[in-house]
């Protein structure tokens, strides 16, 4: 692994759309990979990518999972078809994670992460007993590899994550924090939820957004290109610096339209560079 500078930019990347061409065009030495729902995770796949990482002295700092039917269309959509939440694929995913885990060990990489879905407040509830052990068993499978398994913020508020968290009780849980999450969720101030969940943060998104719309209940708020959205991303990055987050920042945009993204990923990238000589 490289040795990376502190709030060093880097960018998530999906393996199902984006070339290490694309990455390497940014002008970043580090990353999240995203692998997508039918990705094939064989030794053949782990092969290619890591002669495309090595080729290029690009460091991985987690390998991320989405799921196949997964929607982010608005709230009632999220908590109907993202993470471990449905109960009708929730095997089938905890097992898709393990490849994860095991393709991520291919690669070299010691952290792996997800959105889990919203995880009910309710200690007693069932659902929340089923996702807390579902949780247990990820950790421990990552752990054979030595990995951390970090869970997405956004879909909870930042004390019930870290009252979750203390309740899998396991040392390799860890969160991925996103600063915009917070706030496309409506789920409280990014500056505020790093504040709580700190000590479990071991890597970070570069992302923007606007909260919620009033009046329009269910809705989600809209991403925005890095330094447009509500965040505050000077401030955001004072507040890693002050509280001693060394992390490489990864910058993630997601539109449709790929030259958008493409030129917001590198306005980002641009925008990184440029806050950390003030911290």
């Amino acid at each position: 692994m490289q040795d990376l500078k502190p709030l060093e930019p880097g960018v998530m990347f999906w393996a199902d759309r984006d070339s290490m061409d694309m990455v390497r065009s940014l002008g970043v030495r580090c990353g999240q990979l995203g692998i997508p729902g039918d990705m094939h995770l064989d030794a053949a796949a782990a092969d290619r990518w890591n002669a495309d990482l090595n080729r290029d002295n690009f460091t991985v700092i987690t390998v991320f999972a989405a799921f196949t039917g997964e929607d982010y269309a608005d709230l009632p959509t999220v908590e109907r078809t993202v993470g471990f939440i449905p109960s009708a694929t929730r095997k089938q995913r905890e097992q898709r994670m393990y490849a994860v885990s095991d393709f991520a060990n291919r690669l070299g990489v010691w952290s792996i992460a997800c959105h889990i879905g919203f995880v009910p407040e309710d200690t007693t509830h069932a659902e929340y007993k089923a996702m807390r052990d579902l949780v247990r068993r990820i950790c421990d499978h990552a752990a054979r590899h030595h990995q951390t398994f970090a869970l997405e913020t956004g879909q909870e508020r930042a004390l019930a994550l870290l009252d979750f968290i203390r309740d899998v009780d396991r040392s390799n849980l860890v969160v991925n924090f996103d600063p915009a999450n917070m706030i496309l969720y409506g789920t409280g101030d990014p500056i505020e939820a790093f504040r709580t969940l700190s000590r479990f943060v071991i890597s970070v998104h570069a992302k923007d957004g606007d909260w919620p719309p009033k009046g329009l209940p269910g809705a989600l708020g809209k991403e925005r290109a890095l330094g447009k959205g509500a965040v505050g991303m000077d401030r955001f990055v004072r507040t890693l610096a002050e509280i001693g987050f060394r992390g490489p920042l990864n910058v993630e945009r997601e539109c449709e339209n790929p030259e958008e993204r493409l030129r917001d990923l590198q306005a980002g990238v641009e925008l990184v560079r440029k806050l950390r000589p003030s911290v």
